[in-house]
């Protein structure tokens, strides 16, 4: 069985040095796909880049947590702050998500919502992810499978980081580390039919996919078809700061290019 290994970028659209970064790293390293945050401060500005580099393939990065949402708070009372963004805390969410059904219902708008507004950049939709992996929470990924499958989609992330991978690169790996990847199967069945990866890696080093790391990594990659995520960027601004205090994103761009 041979190996296939695709680098993506996350946060597509979110600011000025993480767009440069993508299309840098498109141009002049190894990056080959990016996921879009459609509702983002700059996702217009990604959707113009994206639309001058015809060999980068596009997805929607899906924000239900930590970001802004198409329809804002009038629509989302329930599950957005005052300002229209969805809070940080991702357990209160999941918690409402599954057992309130006005807030399914909101789900659910927002899902088709952003499903439209990526259909309405004239992009193809080349594969689809969440922000922080809240499609390992099974209501949210039946919604979007079901709405995502009506707009054309063929291919899914599947958070799936193999421990023993990480334990061989000398990480320390315990109980949530095994639950975590048992628990991607329940992703895996319902998204089947969909163009799925065998093995992703970014989880355990998430914001510190630096070139020595990436290094140590590639060696130790299983056959299959492998995805290496990252967060890059050409520099950190106010809102990275705010929002990864602790992320190496410029490090992350550096490892692309290497």
């Amino acid at each position: 069985m041979t190996r296939e290994i695709v680098f993506s970028a996350d946060d597509f659209g979110l600011t000025p040095g993480v767009n440069e970064a993508v299309e840098r790293a498109h141009c002049q390293g190894r990056l080959t796909q990016a996921s879009l945050m459609v509702a983002a401060p700059f996702a217009a500005d990604a959707v113009a880049r994206a639309k001058r580099l015809p060999g980068l393939k596009v997805g929607l990065h899906l924000v239900l947590v930590e970001g802004d949402s198409c329809l804002g708070h009038e629509r989302l009372p329930l599950i957005t702050g005052q300002d229209g963004r969805f809070p940080p805390n991702q357990a209160a969410l999941g918690v409402k998500y599954f057992f309130s059904p006005r807030a399914r219902r909101q789900l659910r708008a927002e899902i088709e919502a952003q499903f439209a507004a990526f259909a309405a950049t004239g992009l193809e939709l080349h594969h689809a992810d969440a922000h922080k992996h809240f499609h390992l929470h099974p209501t949210i990924a039946a919604l979007m499978i079901e709405v995502g499958k009506r707009h054309g989609l063929k291919r899914l992330r599947v958070p799936a980081e193999p421990p023993a991978v990480m334990k061989a690169l000398g990480e320390p790996v315990g109980f949530a580390d095994h639950a975590l990847y048992a628990w991607t199967k329940l992703l895996r069945w319902q998204a089947r039919g969909l163009e799925l990866p065998d093995q992703v890696f970014g989880l355990k080093w998430s914001g510190h996919m630096t070139p020595a790391r990436v290094a140590k990594l590639l060696p130790l990659i299983p056959p299959g078809r492998t995805e290496i995520y990252t967060h890059p960027a050409t520099y950190r601004d106010d809102a990275l700061r705010t929002l990864m205090p602790d992320y190496e994103h410029e490090a992350e761009f550096a490892a692309l290019l290497d």
